[in-house]
């Protein structure tokens, strides 16, 4: 019997080989859809300029919905929480006292009136339109509130206004906004109502304790926890305990009755101050994205296309109510605040749509069960989704809605700026061109649009305006009309070429002297007929392979003149790229050490070069740099 038991066992193990190598299993299979949705509509949508959010949503929606693809995505959702969860942890690592401090007003006073105004106005409207009870109302005014971080930042970013007044005060409000999702997200705890079996005074003695456990093992534990294991060297090591320190934490919240969120967050914070901060966000990032990326396509598999054919009309009517009852009450509180009308209108119209955390509460209300309803859920994220994708739309009519000047008043009154030399943008590489300038006794006006930079300079005694270089009137004020030579500096090429546009047409007297971003914008900068340009990277890479040479037993006289020859070939290739095209030149690169001997004198060039490298085919004298 034995004999025929492992002569039958044989005669299935290949069958059961060949059944798992031909039908991969589920788990596989999905998390391929997932990844591949993730990868195909996220740069498809961000090329588009809707931002990868509403491309993980469309990868959900295809994916389950309509292929049904997946058909679990409550399982899915549940581990794909641990985005919402990371997320949480790296917003309290970034929240330092000190950045609160400096912002503490418009953080904790506009962006607080504007959570609260916006969310009872809009629980008002929810309970009017008959949407759900009173308590899940709640829950839908005050998620609907809250406005798209990625969609905001990517518009201010775009349009170079993050550090304008206006752009401030926006960022300021989504950093309050999300704050607030911490509190939300326990409050739909609360409103669920108690359970049978639970006592409200042990369970609020149980979450009081593990705050304050969280904050005692914070502030005694974690650094010296990481003090340990970084001695030891071992960089996995270092991953699985940010690992543990996040998941631990919000698990002994989700213990305690709260949200695993909560618990992320307040580790998070505790580690504000740890010289491992950086560290830990590092190690936490591609964890946080990708897992983020999986809780929004979670959503768009959740979505029901049948409640949304069925409520359509009533989701048309809902998305211009939304965002005309946010736009109006951040209106008002700007200009209660301060704002001027063009900087509130911005506002305004940047921040009414929903945001990716209306998602994360939206589904942790409908998964409570006792608030509203899964079809409720969809129909609400489909609210959010619509309003997100409008974003852009309403950033444009922000510019119709604008009266009289529609700059924004500047932060300094340019007195006494105006000198031979204006530099535009205080980069590093500008700060070394200013020293050599100062040191050879002329006086420079710089201008530059980052307020933390003119607050570090500050601090070492340097004269810098705030001001737009892309703006005419900037410009002016800064004593364009005296320069002899205007330095750009900017570390944007978009912005470079916008300010060398603006100053040949408007100020034709002034010489440009451009700091390029590559050799491609090298080439281009020349065409456009700037006095002086010069690659970012040219000077010291030189100096940085001179030195090379030296350590390895070259002269440095030597070493010099190595380097003076690959500079004359640098430039002879520019100058051919610049008639022939990028690949003109391409001989004059050295691909392999140079044969039978070392380049030491350009005077003996032409005897060591191969036919390959044949200098006859290049101009006899180096070219003046038009």
């Amino acid at each position: 019997m034995v004999v025929s038991d492992d002569h039958a066992l044989q005669h299935r193990l290949p069958h059961r080989k060949k059944q798992t190598m031909s039908a991969p299993n589920a788990l596989f299979t999905e998390t391929l859809m997932l990844l591949g949705g993730a990868v195909v509509t996220a740069p498809i949508f961000k090329k588009l300029g809707l931002g990868t959010v509403l491309g993980y949503l469309a990868a959900g929606v295809v994916i389950g919905p309509v292929l049904h693809g997946i058909g679990d995505s409550e399982a899915v959702l549940a581990v794909a929480e641990l985005g919402v969860v990371f997320l949480l942890f790296i917003i309290g690592l970034e929240l330092k006292p000190s950045r609160l401090w400096q912002m503490r007003r418009d953080i904790f006073g506009l962006g607080t009136a504007q959570v609260v105004l916006s969310g009872l106005a809009l629980t008002l409207a929810a309970y009017l339109a008959n949407i759900t009870g009173w308590r899940g109302s709640i829950i839908v005014g005050f998620g609907l509130a809250l406005s798209s971080t990625a969609f905001a930042m990517q518009i201010l970013e775009q349009e170079g206004d993050v550090n304008t007044k206006y752009g401030q005060r926006s960022f300021s409000m989504l950093l309050l906004q999300d704050l607030a999702i911490v509190p939300l997200l326990a409050l739909v705890t609360v409103l669920d109502g108690p359970k049978e079996t639970s006592n409200p005074i042990p369970d609020l003695a149980i979450a009081v304790g593990a705050v304050a456990a969280m904050i005692i093992a914070g502030r005694y534990l974690l650094t010296p926890l990481f003090q340990v294991i970084a001695r030891t060297g071992a960089r996995e090591a270092m991953i699985a305990a940010a690992l543990l320190v996040v998941m631990g934490s919000a698990t002994l919240m989700q213990l305690a009755g709260l949200s695993m969120a909560m618990g992320a967050f307040l580790s998070g914070v505790m580690l504000a101050e740890s010289s491992y901060r950086h560290e830990l966000e590092a190690d936490i990032e591609p964890f946080r994205g990708i897992l983020l990326a999986i809780f929004f396509i979670a959503v768009g598999l959740s979505l029901k296309l049948d409640v949304i054919a069925d409520n359509w009309v009533l989701i048309v009517l809902a998305v211009p109510v939304l965002m005309v009852i946010k736009g109006v009450v951040i209106y008002a509180l700007c200009r209660m605040t301060g704002s001027s009308h063009n900087d509130a209108i911005r506002i305004a119209c940047l921040l009414p749509q929903g945001g990716e955390f209306g998602f994360v509460l939206f589904s942790t209300a409908s998964a409570s069960g006792g608030l509203f309803s899964a079809s409720t859920a969809s129909m609400l994220i489909a609210i959010v989704t619509l309003s997100m994708a409008l974003t852009p739309l309403g950033s444009a009519l922000s510019k119709r809605l604008l009266s009289g000047d529609t700059h924004e008043e500047l932060d300094e009154d340019f007195e006494g700026a105006g000198s031979d030399v204006l530099m535009i943008g205080f980069s590093r590489f500008g700060q070394i061109a200013a020293q050599i300038l100062l040191a050879g006794g002329r006086d420079v006006t710089v201008i530059d649009f980052s307020a933390d930079r003119i607050r570090q300079a500050s601090n070492f005694g340097f004269r810098i305006y705030f001001g737009d270089g892309t703006r005419k009137d900037v410009l002016r004020s800064a004593g364009i009309d005296h320069a002899k030579v205007v330095v750009v500096s900017t570390h944007q090429r978009e912005v470079t070429d916008k300010i060398v546009e603006l100053v040949q047409t408007d100020y034709p007297h002034a010489s440009i002297f451009v700091r390029s971003y590559d050799r491609i914008h090298s080439i281009e900068l020349r065409n456009k007929g700037v006095d002086y340009e010069l690659r970012e990277t040219l000077e010291s890479g030189l100096l940085f392979g001179r030195r090379t040479l030296e350590a390895l037993g070259v002269s440095e006289a030597d070493a010099y003149e190595i380097g003076e020859d690959i500079r004359k070939r640098d430039e002879q290739r520019l100058v051919l790229q610049a008639s022939e095209g990028l690949q003109a030149g391409s001989d004059m690169l050295y691909s392999r050490p140079v044969k039978p001997e070392p380049l030491v004198k350009p005077k003996r060039a032409a005897d060591i070069f191969s036919d390959a490298d044949d200098l006859s085919v290049l101009p006899a004298e180096e070219p003046e740099r038009v």
